[in-house]
């Protein structure tokens, strides 16, 4: 077993650790880190999957880098120029070097005494159990399991003669051409899989329980393809991101006080794309409103376009069984299928199924309070990135790695080594809210007893506002008073002597 030590660790070489290390290099130049990714490639969510017309459903001018311009043609970009992006970053930093590959954390164990995390690793090629020890813990595994996606007990489902694929396992060698093609969901990985599978398979159909908001935008941002001829290209990045967010906030918050008529306007769109005869209430008006799951983007109209094409359907009702050649609704209809794609989501996974503990004891997250957001009360040195639900992952990400740059720059100079969000008395008799609410998707609500809690007052509540979380994180006062900064007992009897 071998030992060694790095000022901070980052878990997992996704778009969010890939960041982190820029941001770290940057702001915190000759500390040393290491990140480790359990897979054997960079990238995170944009190198795992593989299947059919892969793509973001935010923008890549807030999907991007603060850092890094995003100069494509296509604002909404595919997995492949996604993951380029990322390796690009990497390169520029020269961060592949810290990262090592196949290392997967099992858990992380705190000692106060020390100032210390000890970290314990499994290691693939040659099998081996490493120990890292680390001052400061940066957690980047995304929020879902990477092994195994949302898989329901489906009736029946042994006896299906054909293929039944999980979107996050996509086989290579998988050819569809003149299938029939049965897709069982409604989020964003249908929205994907539909138009582009229907380039090749006889027909494809959605089989949804209940409908999604699906809302068409162009790929292409005209603004900022324009202001990139005009202008340097940080500056045009720079008020493209400025415009996108404020677009996408705008679109929140109208959904949040006007849901009726964000929905009015939503259906209004959806009927001008497939027409008066189309049965939009039925298919694509949920019960829901607007944002109380996220919107569903298709590019240029693509999944319309399908649609209108005939190459594809929509059935919305509930799944009775499977059958030897297909699926069979509730009501008795059936749908003859070759091929038969679960797009049922994901599985929410909390801190990347890390076990923590401080000072010998077992830390359990629910019992915890948030910290801004992306600390735990009482767990010492140790933040995680967790994206936005209702804008760009990596706006959030870009804070957080931000913050955590701050935060250890102020220790240094302070002479400090140990940082804990403590819940003042004021703090004790918050309410213990949701860390997230208003937002019904499954894959949070199925685990969201796992997460911690949110309070009524800063620093203590995730806002999912970007505009409040720069004053709370990028401007805010480190020394706020809530966190707490020690040295270890040991150096402060040295220091005394």
């Amino acid at each position: 077993m071998t030992t060694e030590y790095v000022d901070v660790v980052i878990v997992g070489a996704g778009l969010s650790g890939i960041g982190a290390a820029c941001h770290l290099v940057d702001k915190c130049p000759g500390k040393t880190y290491a990140i480790l990714e359990s897979r054997e490639a960079m990238g995170g969510t944009w190198d795992l999957f593989r299947y059919p017309g892969i793509r973001s459903d935010s923008d890549m001018h807030t999907l991007g880098y603060s850092f890094k311009p995003w100069l494509a043609e296509k604002a909404i970009a595919d997995g492949p120029a996604i993951l380029q992006y990322i390796e690009e970053a990497a390169t520029e930093h020269d961060v592949e070097k810290n990262i090592r590959y196949r290392h997967r954390v099992k858990h992380a164990s705190w000692s106060s005494n020390e100032a210390c995390w000890k970290i314990e690793v499994e290691r693939d090629e040659p099998a081996k159990q490493v120990i890292i020890r680390c001052g400061f813990v940066l957690m980047c595994s995304g929020y879902y399991n990477y092994q195994q996606g949302y898989l329901p007990e489906f009736k029946g489902r042994e006896r299906f003669g054909g293929d039944i694929i999980h979107p996050q396992k996509w086989p290579e060698d998988l050819d569809y051409s003149g299938k029939r093609v049965a897709i069982i969901g409604s989020g964003a990985t249908a929205m994907t899989l539909i138009p582009e599978m229907a380039k090749k398979a006889s027909h494809v159909v959605m089989v949804q329980r209940s409908p999604t908001y699906v809302v068409s935008l162009p790929d292409k941002d005209w603004i900022a393809n324009f202001l990139r001829k005009i202008l340097p290209g940080k500056i045009a990045y720079a008020l493209t991101r400025w415009k996108n967010i404020r677009y996408q906030q705008f679109v929140y918050r109208r959904s949040r006080k006007a849901p009726e008529k964000v929905k009015k306007h939503l259906l209004k769109m959806a009927r001008k794309e497939l027409g008066p005869d189309y049965d939009i209430d039925k298919h694509f008006t949920p019960s829901y409103g607007p944002w109380d799951q996220r919107l569903c983007l298709v590019p240029n109209s693509d999944l319309f376009h399908a649609i209108r094409s005939g190459k594809a359907s929509v059935i919305t009702e509930e799944l009775d069984t499977f059958t030897e050649d297909g699926l069979q609704m509730q009501s008795g209809e059936k749908v003859p299928a070759d091929i038969i794609v679960t797009a049922t989501g994901l599985n929410l996974l909390v801190l990347g199924d890390v076990s923590f503990s401080v000072d010998g004891k077992p830390v359990d997250f629910s019992d915890t309070f948030s910290y801004k957001s992306m600390m735990y009360s009482n767990v010492p040195n140790m933040i995680s990135t967790f994206g936005y639900i209702n804008a760009s992952w990596t706006l959030k990400a870009d804070l957080t790695a931000e913050f955590l740059c701050r935060l250890i720059n102020h220790m240094d100079e302070t002479g400090t080594r140990q940082c804990t969000p403590r819940l003042r008395g004021k703090d004790r008799d918050m309410p213990a809210r949701p860390w997230i609410e208003g937002f019904s998707s499954g894959y949070i609500q199925r685990q969201m007893h796992l997460l911690p809690k949110q309070g009524d007052h800063a620093p203590w509540v995730n806002t999912q506002n970007y505009d409040l979380d720069k004053e709370i994180i990028r401007d805010g006062k480190i020394a706020d008073g809530v966190m707490e900064f020690t040295i270890p007992a040991a150096q402060a009897a040295s220091d005394a002597a």
